[in-house]
């Protein structure tokens, strides 16, 4: 039977903190893929970004980007969960009581403002809790994300899950920061990656020995006989 992986980009299937892809945990999910089963990138990058690693890396046309926000499965084919004319509002408010904030250079965004880790966010959260209960604030280690109340990486995949067909039961996700927290609540099961903080390991149902994409490859040997159908 099908199987959906939801699969984090940044800290999960990239190396060296740049970006760059881990070619074996891309092999590793196109073979998966060739198998029958869809593979879905769920970020805090753009779901634009995510939706060309998609083609190009060979695993399936669906991402679900800017942190459950966005829903991109062609070039011009969106759903957009969240409300950037809120999220910029708050920023600007912001901006103005927080030092050091400022947005990041990245490529455009649908449904949410992207900040460089510049700034202290509990101070930010703070006040977005009192004065702007519209959004909330995070933190994906990638980047400061800004979005509407209510979006987060859960949100995304229950709408993939309407529009696509997918099912909870046969979900597995990976990830490895505190913005994956809620797309393992939404999966059936759930793999935190090593590198990962404790209190998202100890969200997980599963949590890999190596980090990164060496983690990725580890956990989908690991789950083998399941994605096989042996288990």
């Amino acid at each position: 039977m099908r199987w959906t992986l939801a699969v984090d980009i940044d800290g999960t299937i990239t190396e060296n903190g740049n970006g760059t892809i881990h070619l074996g945990a891309l092999g590793a999910l196109r073979s998966v893929a060739a198998m029958g089963h869809r593979v879905v990138y769920v970020t805090g990058r753009s779901s634009v970004e995510a939706y060309v690693l998609s083609v190009f890396g060979g695993t399936g046309g669906i991402a679900v980007g800017e942190n459950g926000g966005c829903i991109t499965t062609g070039p011009a084919s969106h759903v957009l969960l969240g409300d950037i004319e809120a999220c910029r509002k708050a920023y600007h408010m912001l901006q103005e009581q927080v030092p050091g904030m400022r947005e990041k250079a990245v490529l455009p965004r649908m449904t949410e403002v992207v900040l460089e880790r510049t700034f202290d966010i509990e101070e930010a959260a703070k006040i977005v809790r009192t004065m702007h209960p519209e959004v909330t604030i995070s933190d994906s280690g990638y980047a400061i994300h800004i979005n509407s109340r209510g979006i987060d990486k859960g949100r995304g995949l229950q709408e993939m899950y309407a529009e696509h067909g997918a099912e909870r039961a046969r979900t597995i996700a990976i990830g490895d920061s505190g913005t994956d927290i809620p797309m393992f609540r939404e999966a059936g099961l759930s793999v935190a990656l090593a590198n990962a903080p404790e209190r998202v390991a100890r969200s997980a149902d599963m949590v890999t020995t190596s980090p990164g994409g060496d983690g990725v490859v580890e956990a989908l040997q690991r789950l083998a006989p399941r994605l096989a159908g042996d288990a």
